[in-house]
């Protein structure tokens, strides 16, 4: 299955927001790969093997999955007004979710990693 199909696959009420989710993904993280993984679209940087960047439909929600702790950590203040979990963002109603951060937070996923603490 590829990403499209994926779409295809999803309840018609959510695909609009799905492909514009998606619309945000490959336009804000270029040249990243763009793959099924886990049954659901991933995202990850050339060079890379683990996703940084995923999202899914669910049966209750639009999940968003964001693995860089740095950037959670940088946007806590935004993400502390919805549902989140360790590393997932939930929107139950797809007209209600928030593009703006999640292309604020696809920015800053599409920069390098700051290097490790001593």
């Amino acid at each position: 299955m590829d990403v499209a199909a994926y779409l295809d696959a999803a309840p018609e009420a959510r695909r609009p927001a799905l492909a514009r989710l998606r619309e945000l993904c490959v336009t804000e993280l270029k040249g990243f790969e763009e793959r099924i993984a886990y049954g659901m679209p991933v995202y990850v940087r050339p060079g890379g093997t683990e996703a940084e960047i995923a999202w899914a439909n669910q049966k209750q929600y639009i999940s968003f999955y964001l693995m860089r702790t740095d950037v959670r950590d940088a946007f806590a203040d935004r993400l502390a007004a919805h549902d989140m979990g360790k590393a997932c963002l939930r929107f139950r109603n797809p007209a209600k979710v928030d593009f703006d951060l999640l292309h604020d937070l696809l920015h800053a996923t599409s920069q390098p990693a700051p290097p490790p603490a001593c």
